[in-house]
């Protein structure tokens, strides 16, 4: 039995009529509320009629036997009473209520794979504190922001390996993510191509309506066994889109320090043609970043390109409470006829 059915059926409880749960009801008709208001002033009316134009017998009596008795008060109980019921029937007819709103939100969500170059270059501080830190960061913030969407990492230096599969447990990729480091693979160079064969490979049996790609490097291919080119092809048939984000300056940049603790600077060179040619394959887009907020700015468009549509449905649970106070003014109205039918009404009258 619902929770909220076995509470109206203990409606014997004098907690129904504290202030803290008025408070929590939802009124249908809150206005027919104000009619409380009218209740005693309609008695006090009725008081002034009776004192005013009440027949009255003359009768002389000595002051001392004029004496006041709390006892006469007893005659103001069935008033007391009938305002009391038409308070719970105005209460009744205002329709106490409480609803349980549920929101269910759901999407078909997407498959977005993070392909992260890890090589050497990568160390370079010319984004704070190098490279890497940077796009695992911005990593982080992007995934913070999905929802429903499937997300897997692919690191890559002088060869690929899958990091993480597509999976929607986000805090397991963020620790992933967080343990990245430059040592995870011994092979020196920059294998993109091998990276995009690793990412398509992972995605290729999704049956998600979009799969996006997204490759982050700042260097040429100078390793793997795929040509970039191809990879793209490969992943493009498989209806992948790709982004590729090429990260670093160019020219004179800091790398580290010297033997004598002063930074040095090496030269940068990055091959954007084949980004560019990578995204421009993959139907996506090229982006070109040289700090850190270069990168987010990024990450960020990419967010908002591909949303998956979150749709939702309301359920709205209402539970009417009007049944309590109706009994309760069933049983004060038995007690009120109780007193008006019997001697008991002649004894609070006198």
């Amino acid at each position: 039995m619902d929770d909220r059915v076995i509470a109206i059926s203990n409606w014997l409880n004098l907690e129904w009529f504290q202030p803290f749960t008025f408070q929590q009801f939802e009124w249908q008709y809150k206005q027919l509320l104000w009619l409380l208001v009218l209740i005693p002033a309609v008695f006090l009316m009725k008081y002034f009629l009776q004192s005013r134009f009440k027949q009255k017998l003359l009768i002389a009596l000595p002051k001392s036997s004029l004496k006041w008795s709390p006892v006469s008060l007893f005659r103001f109980i069935p008033d007391i009473l009938l305002a009391i019921i038409l308070s719970l029937i105005v209460i009744s007819l205002a329709r106490p209520q409480k609803t349980n709103e549920k929101v269910e939100q759901w999407t078909e969500g997407i498959d977005i794979m993070l392909v992260v170059d890890i090589s050497e270059s990568m160390q370079i501080q010319d984004f704070s504190p190098n490279r890497l830190e940077a796009a695992k960061e911005t990593a982080l913030d992007f995934i913070e922001g999905r929802f429903q969407d499937r997300i897997g990492i692919v690191i890559f230096s002088g060869e690929a390996y899958s990091l993480a599969p597509l999976t929607l447990d986000y805090e397991l990729l963020k620790n992933y993510i967080r343990d990245i480091d430059f040592q995870m693979i011994e092979n020196r160079g920059t294998a993109i191509g091998s990276a995009l064969a690793v990412g398509t490979n992972r995605m290729r049996e999704s049956t998600s309506k979009s799969k996006v790609l997204i490759l982050l490097s700042d260097g040429d291919n100078t390793a793997g066994n795929i040509d970039p080119i191809t990879a793209a092809e490969l992943a493009d048939a498989y209806g992948i889109k790709i982004y590729s984000i090429a990260i670093g300056k160019e020219g004179r940049v800091p790398f580290g320090k010297d033997f004598f603790g002063r930074t040095r600077f090496v030269e940068n060179t990055l091959d954007e043609t084949t980004l560019r040619k990578i995204a421009e394959i993959g139907e996506g887009e090229f982006f070109r970043v040289s700090d850190n907020q270069a990168l987010e700015n990024v990450f960020e468009l990419i967010d908002t390109y591909e949303k998956a549509e979150i749709k939702e449905t309301r359920f709205k649970d209402t539970t009417d409470f009007y049944v309590v106070y109706l009994n309760w003014s069933v049983m004060f109205l038995l007690l009120w006829m109780a007193l008006k039918s019997t001697f008991m009404a002649n004894v609070l009258q006198d």
